[in-house]
């Protein structure tokens, strides 16, 4: 589907297998905030089940999530600069881990240059994204930057775009800088003109989202 934009990559199982050995696992049950904006970066973490929301918020609570993560992919790795956690993470589900310290992640990284070669493309991977996101958000209106998240959630089964992800009119307003009032007005407005199916649990896109509405 033309626009459909490109998700981070998860770890391959032997880049599992090796970090492993310098990890320890840990469990979290759901809603339960890992990082906080603002702490003291000290691990990497690794999601082995469940998924994680990525946010920032302000001082009144509003916040805007900036992406979801699923097994196999990982958040922290900023903290190699020194610098302060510069978002947020929650457990969306039940979720376990491989944590892996700052020092013995700096070890690893100058024993092993491929992942290390690996980090700094997610790196600009994430510099990519986050220049999409403030671009969408500063010259896109609401619709557009609803349209821009459902292809980039979607993905091709079999033919047809699916999202399996199970999302609120609020999740959505939540990642777009919207209310959720505008949201459903305009999942509502696509649905009734056959561009998208809204299931219980899953978005079908049926066909090519118009450029503007």
């Amino acid at each position: 589907m033309p626009g459909k934009l490109q998700r981070a990559d998860a770890l391959s199982p032997a880049e599992l297998r090796a970090l492993g050995a310098h990890a320890v696992k840990r469990s979290f049950p759901k809603r339960t905030v890992i990082i906080n904006e603002g702490d003291a970066g000290d691990a990497l973490y690794i999601l082995l089940t469940g998924k994680v929301k990525i946010y920032a918020s302000d001082p009144d609570g509003n916040e805007i999530v900036l992406l979801t993560q699923g097994p196999g992919e990982y958040f922290g790795e900023m903290m190699l600069d020194e610098g302060p956690r510069s978002a947020s993470v929650m457990t969306l589900e039940p979720c376990t881990f491989l944590v892996i310290p700052k020092a013995s992640l700096r070890e690893f990284l100058v024993g092993n240059p491929a992942f290390a070669v690996r980090l700094i493309e997610k790196l600009i991977h994430r510099v990519r994204a986050t220049t999409a996101s403030v671009k969408s958000l500063a010259l896109m209106d609401v619709y557009g930057r609803v349209a821009r998240l459902l292809l980039e959630l979607a993905d091709d089964q079999d033919g047809n775009w699916v999202i399996n992800e199970r999302l609120t009119h609020q999740d959505i307003a939540s990642r777009v800088g919207a209310s959720r009032e505008m949201v459903s007005r305009i999942l509502k407005d696509l649905a009734d003109g056959g561009y998208i199916a809204v299931q219980r649990d899953r978005i079908f896109v049926n066909r090519k989202l118009p450029s503007h509405w």
